[in-house]
């Protein structure tokens, strides 16, 4: 538990960055902050999963509102998952959740492979924000683990 809690510290952190960043850098790409906004979707689609709540309703993939919106929904997510993180046990990182993903096929999935996803998938997106960035001109922000850590 103790690794998977400091790898959501460095989600929570590497979020945070990138959206400053994209602020800092007023940044208005409609195809920029539809990833950034994707992120957040996902990551808000991962946890009702997790609590055993539908994510049907969820887009993954629309326009995004204004970066404030999106801001708005990483804090909820970063303290819904908080929750839900000193809610469980290393235990049930082993609990099988039924779900369906968002075109309705149903998957079984382990608790500890679904909070794996939820890191990777942020950090792989983070990467092509970091790539998009620079194409506007700005300066990519760092978001490695390393750097986190070294804080």
């Amino acid at each position: 538990m103790k690794t998977i809690k400091r790898m959501m510290d460095h989600l929570y952190w590497a979020d945070g960055r990138i959206l400053d960043a994209i602020e800092e850098n007023e940044i208005k790409n409609k195809d920029l902050l539809k990833l950034v906004r994707h992120i957040a979707v996902a990551e808000r689609v991962w946890l009702s999963r997790l609590q055993g709540r539908g994510a049907a309703h969820y887009s993954l993939w629309e326009e995004a509102e204004d970066l404030l919106t999106i801001r708005t929904m990483f804090e909820e997510n970063a303290e819904q998952y908080r929750i839900y993180i000193e809610g469980i046990e290393e235990s049930d990182l082993d609990e099988i959740i039924d779900y369906a993903n968002q075109s309705g096929v149903p998957f079984q999935t382990s608790v500890r492979d679904i909070l794996l996803q939820v890191l990777l998938h942020g950090q792989y997106h983070r990467g092509q924000i970091n790539r998009a960035l620079r194409i506007e001109a700005a300066e990519p922000v760092q978001v490695d683990y390393i750097t986190f850590a070294r804080l």
